[in-house]
């Protein structure tokens, strides 16, 4: 005689599959913060590793790779730099300026932060440049959004410029944008004023979604 053994299978309750939201949740601060720096460094060594092509098409930004369909260099490129001194300036100001922005509102707020100003500076870069053909990468568009909403939040902070002359942070955030608008006037060749301009913009409208008290919906 067959035995028929019966076994009843217990799927897991759908409850518990991890989610994006269950995901964001786990998120810290130092987290973020950490993983976003050591995502920049990873990139800065794959360019000296990789195929140049394959990074130039899949890491910077540029009007061929945005008409070519690569969209995802609109958030990659904010990952990119060839240039050391490049990379540890912006990193230096992503650690200590979003590492204040994430105590205020979180640190999943502070990650989208950083891709929006990634994407919108990409974006003020494209437009820009519509009729010629320059590349751009680097991570500064997203860190202009991060530096500047801290300094819009506390802006009789004592900042140092330079890291040595202190100043009120509004007077940086003047002194930033303004050279910004003066690399554009200049021609927006070296360091992109237009991508700094667009990670300025995500900065003022997440501030004035703040002062709303409407923050959390960013």
């Amino acid at each position: 005689m067959d035995h028929v053994v019966c076994v009843d299978v217990m799927w897991p309750d759908s409850e518990d599959k991890p989610t994006l939201r269950s995901i964001f949740r786990r998120l810290t601060t130092d987290g973020v913060v950490i993983g976003l720096i050591v995502t920049n460094v990873a990139v800065f060594l794959l360019w000296r590793i990789a195929s140049p092509q394959f990074m130039v098409k899949n890491f910077m930004i540029s009007v061929d790779n945005f008409t070519s369909g690569r969209l995802h260099t609109l958030i990659t490129s904010a990952f990119s730099h060839r240039d050391s001194w490049h990379l540890s300036s912006n990193m230096v100001g992503l650690y200590f300026f979003g590492s204040s922005i994430g105590r205020t509102f979180g640190p999943e707020y502070l990650l989208k932060l950083y891709l929006s100003g990634a994407v919108v500076g990409s974006i003020f870069y494209l437009a820009y440049h519509a009729f010629i053909a320059p590349s751009f990468q680097g991570a500064s568009g997203a860190v202009n959004a991060i530096m500047l909403l801290d300094i819009f939040l506390f802006p009789s902070a004592t900042l140092y410029f330079n890291f040595f002359i202190p100043i009120p942070a509004i007077l940086l955030g003047i002194f930033m944008v303004g050279k910004d608008v003066l690399r554009i006037l200049e021609g927006d060749h070296e360091v992109s004023g237009s991508a700094h301009l667009g990670g300025a913009t995500v900065a003022a409208l997440a501030w004035a979604q703040s002062r709303k008290g409407r923050f959390r919906r960013f």
